[in-house]
This record gives structure tokens, C-alpha cells and sequence, in this order.
């Protein structure tokens, strides 16, 4: 198969757990572990090819993206060393508010540090997508980064790019944004990217278990904490707005009908030397037969970027089997399957089928 060309805006951990990702399993059998489709209509994780990749950190800005992968602040864990030279230099993106002033109080090995190259303009970021043949752009920029998830949407819609926004910023989810991308044919998967088996898909799992079965869920909470970039980022509260509803909604779409004041879901503080583990406890109380109260206590711990990024290979051979069949606007089935925040949410196992259904179809 043909190279699947993306480019990367945000080469944090979730960028690094992706690209050892597609040489980890270069080569590898059907029975790989940690891949839902070795083969997914053809293509293999190493038909994946980065052409692109954009940063804000002076400690990646200038260098190959095989170097820059391993820089501070990433923190995941390394499963692949051996990186060849990608011959992709990461360019200076544009700042904007993807940078939280209250980062500055802590340590340099544990946050970003812009870089002063000059920012570039648009037209120069929708150059360098046009003229690395870009096919799809991913979104990686941190959570709260609404004015530049949306610049780099409207680069993506003026290069020609389809869009996977693994992000809470609603863009997918956003009928005006929807229409856009529709408009121009161009595929959108998004918003904010489910982990393979993370806090969120294990709260919907349970959530629909016990509607099913008849239990009746009177409160619930989902605490996450973590020593990563992404929970630094989100000690500013105030970043915190979509990201509280996309994992909120998420849980309530699949459950039966909860009070807002009853449920409460999201991240709830950084652990520094949890480093990119994440450590997640859901508490849910309801009611079963007779009217007996019952109690469910679980703890999950994962390493949180590598959770993402065998989700992430598949939205990208799924973004690209849309471009090969000239199919554009919002894939609903993978965004209901891979996405926190699609614009329909789907039950798991719906969505999965509907999935599988959107790989071998032929139109």
C-alpha cells in the first residue's frame, strides 16, 4: 500500500507512544498484541509515514522528530529505542493559547519551554503541509488550547488535510466546523481521543452494565490523577471547561438518566512522579433488586499515551480509507468509537460493529 502521509501538530508523549508505535510493529504478525487491526483494509501500522510535525518547546523546535520524541518534557515510557533518523525537522508552530502562563512555577524538566524562533505565519504552516503532501493532520496541542486547535483546523481545511482532533476542543462535534470539512470533502475524526482501555471507556462499560441489568446508578465519580504534561496543563482550571464535558457526557450518554450534581468526572490532580501513568478510581452507587443498595469501587492504572496511540493508528487508516474512497465531512463511526466527544455518541459495542462495517465496506 501507498504511504499514509500525516503531519503532527504538539510532539508530546502521545506523539512519542504513536511514532515508536508505527516502528514497534513494523514487521510484526497478526497476533500483535495492543493493536485492535494489525491489517486494516490493507494497511499496516507501518504504512504510516510522519511528513510533518510542528512544536513550541525549544527542545524539540529544529531537531529531527526521531530526537525530538525523547525530549523533556516527555516523560512515557520508551517500548521502542530504536528510532531511525526520520528525516522530518520539527518547526516552530504557532503559540497562541497553547501555552498556560501558570506553567512558569514549575520545574523546566517537567514543562514546556517555548522556544523564541519567530512563530510562523499561516500561510507558512499551510506551505509546509501542502508541500510535505500531507493527507491528514493530527491534533495533539494541549487540553484548553482553543484558539490554536482552531487555527490549526483552518490550516488543515486551506492545505487540503483531512482532521483527526484528539482533543477536547469541539471541532468535529461543532456543526458550523462539521459543515466545513464536509463542504471541502475532507474526512474529520475527532473530538478527544478514548484510551484503548482507559477511565473513560471502563466508566461506560459499567455505566451500561448497570443500566442493563436493571441497577439503578445514583452517583458516581471518576478521580484521575497524573504526572504528565497533560495534568500539569490542567491545574489551570480554567482550561478545564471542555475537557469536563466531553469526559462528563462520554459517562451520562450511555447511562440511564443522572443528576449533574450526582456525577462528577474528570481530572483531579498532578503527581509529578507518576510521571505519564495515570492512576484512575470510579466509584459508582446505585440501587439493585428490592431496593438494596449497592457499592462499586474500582482503581486502573495505565501508561497513559501509549492507552491512546493504538487507537490513534487505526483513526488514521480509517481517516485514510475515507480519502481513498473520496468519502468526506465526519466519519460518525470511528469518531463514535475512538472519540470521548463524537458528534452522535454511540454505545461501545454499536460502535464497534459499525466500525468494522465502515473498514470493509467498499463505498
Amino acid at each position: 500500500m501507498s504511504p499514509i502521509k500525516v503531519a503532527i501538530t504538539g510532539i508530546g508523549n502521545c506523539a512519542s507512544s504513536l511514532i515508536q508505535g508505527i516502528h514497534y510493529y513494523k514487521g510484526s504478525s497478526l497476533e500483535s498484541i495492543g493493536l485492535m487491526h494489525h491489517n486494516l483494509a490493507g494497511y499496516l501500522p507501518e504504512d504510516i509515514k510522519i511528513v510533518a510535525a510542528f512544536d513550541i518547546d525549544k527542545r524539540k523546535v529544529g531537531k529531527d522528530l526521531s530526537q525530538a520524541i525523547f525530549a523533556p518534557p516527555n516523560c512515557t515510557k520508551i517500548f521502542q529505542k530504536e528510532i531511525p533518523h526520520l528525516g522530518v525537522t520539527v518547526k516552530m508552530g504557532k503559540i497562541l493559547d497553547s501555552f498556560s502562563e501558570h506553567l512558569e512555577e514549575f520545574p523546566h524538566e517537567e514543562r514546556f519551554l517555548p522556544s523564541f524562533i519567530p512563530e510562523p505565519t499561516k500561510q507558512e504552516i499551510i506551505e509546509e503541509l501542502k508541500n510535505s503532501q500531507t493527507e491528514i493532520l493530527i491534533n495533539y496541542l494541549p487540553v484548553g488550547s482553543e484558539e490554536a486547535v482552531k487555527f490549526y483546523a483552518e490550516c488543515a481545511l486551506e492545505a487540503n488535510c483531512a482532521f483527526i482532533n484528539c482533543m477536547p476542543v469541539f471541532i468535529a462535534s461543532n456543526p458550523e466546523w462539521a459543515t466545513r470539512f464536509e463542504q471541502k470533502n475532507l474526512p474529520i475524526i475527532g473530538d478527544d481521543i478514548k484510551s484503548q482501555l482507559g477511565a473513560t471507556i471502563v466508566h461506560r462499560v459499567l455505566s451500561n452494565l448497570f443500566k442493563k441489568r436493571g441497577i439503578k446508578l445514583e452517583r458516581t465519580y471518576q478521580l484521575n490523577t497524573g504526572g504528565n504534561t497533560d495534568f500539569l496543563n490542567m491545574l489551570n482550571r480554567s482550561r478545564l471547561k471542555s475537557k469536563k464535558i466531553s469526559k462528563t457526557e462520554a459517562v451520562k450518554s450511555v447511562s440511564a438518566p443522572i443528576e449533574n450534581r450526582n456525577i462528577h468526572v474528570g481530572p483531579s490532580d498532578y503527581v509529578p512522579w507518576q510521571k505519564d501513568n495515570k492512576i484512575c478510581y470510579i466509584r459508582m452507587e446505585g440501587k439493585q433488586f428490592g431496593d438494596i443498595p449497592m457499592e462499586l469501587d474500582l482503581k486502573l492504572s495505565v501508561e497513559d499515551s501509549p492507552n491512546s496511540a493504538g487507537i490513534v493508528i487505526d483513526a488514521i487508516r480509517c481517516c485514510k480509507l475515507a480519502l481513498d474512497r473520496s468519502q468526506g465531512g465526519i466519519l460518525h463511526a470511528p469518531s463514535a468509537y475512538f472519540m470521548k466527544h463524537p458528534p452522535k455518541q454511540i454505545p461501545d459495542d454499536i460502535a464497534h460493529d459499525m466500525v468494522e462495517k465502515f473498514i470493509h465496506s467498499e463505498v
